[in-house]
């Protein structure tokens, strides 16, 4: 089983050292001149996770299916349970596309081009977001939950706010987020959505919940 987990160089160190103490092998992404440098760092921009198992297929992008602008950034940025791929499906990169057919996931549709930022992947049929057109287009799929939570209360370095998607990730039987979930006015309804799916809950509470493009 993979313990490897793809993390930005920003990464808080205390989130880098208590990976690390879960015997992770960290791969830090970085790049230069392919996206927007405040996303430079990100894993959700570089590759997509296809499920929420530590040994989930992981694909990788081209530096030729990216760019600067969106939606040319957003190729490779799809929300994955395992059963369900969420995307903007008129900006997935068609490879990553066919992968998703064949591993047979189910694929939703929705106007979030940045939607693995914008979702916490809980589980296979849990799903967490602010965006409520993503909300509503998960709303057909009723073994699907989702919870709704307030936007913002995120930070993004260079940007006016952040997205709780990018700001976590599963690792093993934890959602573990990139700063203090306890500043955020959903914490509580976070924790008991999570609990309840039988997962453990961790946060860092020396700096302010931070989005790093997801740990994957």
């Amino acid at each position: 089983m993979s313990k490897v987990t793809y993390l930005s160089e920003r990464a808080g160190s205390a989130l880098r050292d208590y990976l690390i103490s879960r015997g992770r092998e960290i791969v830090t992404i970085k790049s230069e001149d392919v996206v927007d440098k405040g996303i430079s760092d990100h894993p959700d921009i570089f590759l997509c996770k296809m499920g929420v198992r530590d040994d989930s297929p992981v694909f990788f992008a081209r530096k030729e299916c990216l760019g600067k602008d969106y939606p040319d950034d957003v190729t490779f940025n799809a929300a994955c349970t395992g059963k369900y791929f969420i995307h903007n499906l008129s900006c997935t990169d068609k490879n990553l596309l066919a992968e998703a057919k064949a591993l047979g996931m189910t694929l939703i549709n929705v106007r979030q081009g940045y939607t693995k930022c914008s979702i916490v992947v809980v589980d296979e049929e849990a799903i967490i977001t602010y965006d409520e057109g993503i909300v509503k287009a998960c709303s057909p799929y009723k073994d699907l939950s989702v919870l709704k939570v307030s936007p913002g209360f995120v930070r993004l370095d260079g940007f006016d706010t952040g997205f709780i998607g990018g700001a976590s990730g599963r690792v093993g039987d934890e959602i573990i987020f990139n700063g203090d979930l306890f500043r955020h006015p959903d914490f509580l309804r976070i924790v008991k959505f999570i609990e309840g799916r039988g997962l453990k809950c961790r946060w860092f509470s020396d700096y302010p919940l931070t989005d790093i493009g997801s740990i994957l």
